[in-house]
């Protein structure tokens, strides 16, 4: 996802061993990816357990992989993050990576348009066993029945807490635990006490420059109340009066003060470790960089913990969710460009436990059930991510669009610049307009 760094512009980031590629005995292959460029601090690392963060995850992954690769040389691209508007200029001016990462919400857009290469074959001949996937990987990398990528991960919306802060505002119980609210009025009731308490808000949120925020916690706030609003996948209803509930609940938080404001998703990622607020809602890549804050001197020293969004509704656990996947654009490759391409991919599946020492819950089924994946820290706490993780149908096209547009409008209400049912209303018409007119 973002990270702090403004190196993230469309440029070519060499990894060690990328040298190699001058080699006449390799075959290389561009990969775009997003997730930061922090060369500084790993890149030269081939030692992946010796790595942290998504940044340096993915950097010291490939590193290890130009390392110990006889055929293959990565040159990676490291793009602003979601990057679809970089891709969409690549493919159009006929010069696309040959892999690209791509969100699971986004694969129908391009695959539809045949775009992307179909994997099942590949993924036969290399080994890459769809059996052990994930419902919720196979799921978001199946298009029309056939497999169009590489699952990397499922990502979940969730609470950081700081139980120093907790403890400080009478919210820890007496196992240690955080007290959480189990119903709207109880959220509102404890983020009261809590700012009486300790002179900070409840929650710290990314609010400015982005709409990730806005969309993917009133879509969590909707699907715990069983609201179908995507029951036909060709448009969208927000009629129900619980999303007016949801919204409602929003803009009440932020009319009382009860979270920061206008912070950029860098800005509050720093406002949390700063000790700054009580909840980060934000996503599971953060899990490992926060559990290593924690280890050190600091507002969070000895003092993290991590949860599912807490059901503050009676209806479902239900919390939004996606997926970070691999996919083959569609080109023209030679034959080793193609084997280099899927040796790749088998090399990161082989590898997703190290990417799940981010936080993102795993894709291969034996990994998760494995007790070194459920001996990270704080896994046992988001178990029920893995079940209640929930995306938009598959069929609903433009998703990425729709998550601006509902976003723009969720945060208008939230904010107060429109009222609650206008800003509702106006999400569904311009959702609707939209999909009217995809292709």
């Amino acid at each position: 996802m973002r990270k702090l760094t403004t190196a993230l512009l469309a440029g070519l980031v060499l990894t060690a061993g990328a040298g190699a590629a001058l080699a006449a005995d390799k075959t290389e292959i561009s990969v775009a990816r997003f997730f930061g460029a922090c060369e500084a601090d790993y890149g030269t690392v081939t030692d992946v357990t010796k790595a942290n963060g998504e940044c340096g995850i993915i950097t010291a992954l490939i590193n290890k992989f130009n390392a110990e690769s006889t055929t293959t040389v990565v040159k990676p691209e490291i793009v602003e993050w979601p990057g679809y508007d970089q891709l969409t200029a690549r493919i159009r001016s006929g010069e696309p990576p040959v892999i690209s990462v791509m969100h699971e919400a986004v694969i129908s857009d391009y695959s539809s348009r045949g775009l992307l290469e179909p994997l099942d074959e590949d993924f036969a001949k290399a080994g890459i066993d769809v059996n052990d996937m994930t419902d919720a990987s196979r799921q978001g990398v199946t298009k029309d029945g056939k497999i169009y990528a590489m699952p990397f991960d499922t990502h979940t919306w969730l609470w950081h807490i700081n139980m120093n802060l907790f403890k400080e505002a009478g919210l820890v119980d007496g196992a240690g635990k955080p007290i959480l609210p189990k119903s709207t009025d109880e959220l509102m009731q404890q983020a009261q006490q809590f700012k009486d308490k300790t002179g900070k808000p409840y929650f710290i949120s990314t609010l400015a420059n982005e709409t990730a925020f806005y969309t993917r916690t009133f879509d969590t706030l909707l699907y715990q109340q069983n609201v179908d609003f995507f029951a036909d996948p060709t448009k969208v209803n927000f009629s129900a009066p619980e999303a007016k509930n949801a919204l409602q609940l929003l803009a009440d938080i932020f009319s009382k003060d009860l979270t920061t404001k206008n912070q950029d998703y860098a800005a509050s990622v720093s406002a949390f470790a700063a000790g700054e607020g009580g909840v980060f809602i934000c996503g599971t890549w953060l899990i490992d960089t926060y559990d290593q804050e924690s280890k050190k001197d600091g507002a969070l020293a000895n003092g993290y913990a991590v949860t599912a969004f807490p059901q503050l509704y009676a209806g479902s656990p239900r919390v939004w969710a996606d997926g970070h996947s691999w996919v083959l654009l569609k080109q023209d490759l030679s034959d080793a460009q193609r084997a280099s391409a899927v040796e790749f991919m088998k090399f990161l599946w082989d590898n997703n436990y190290e990417w799940a020492r981010t936080g993102h819950l795993p894709v291969r089924k034996s990994i998760i059930e494995s007790e070194q994946f459920k001996n990270l820290p704080h896994r046992g706490d988001i178990a029920s991510l893995a079940v209640n993780g929930t995306a938009l149908p598959s069929a609903v096209k433009r998703q990425f669009s729709i998550q601006e547009i509902e976003g723009e409008e969720v945060g208008s209400a939230m904010r107060g610049d429109k009222p609650v049912e206008q800003a509702l209303t106006d999400a569904e018409t311009r959702i609707n307009e939209l999909l009217a007119n995809a292709k």
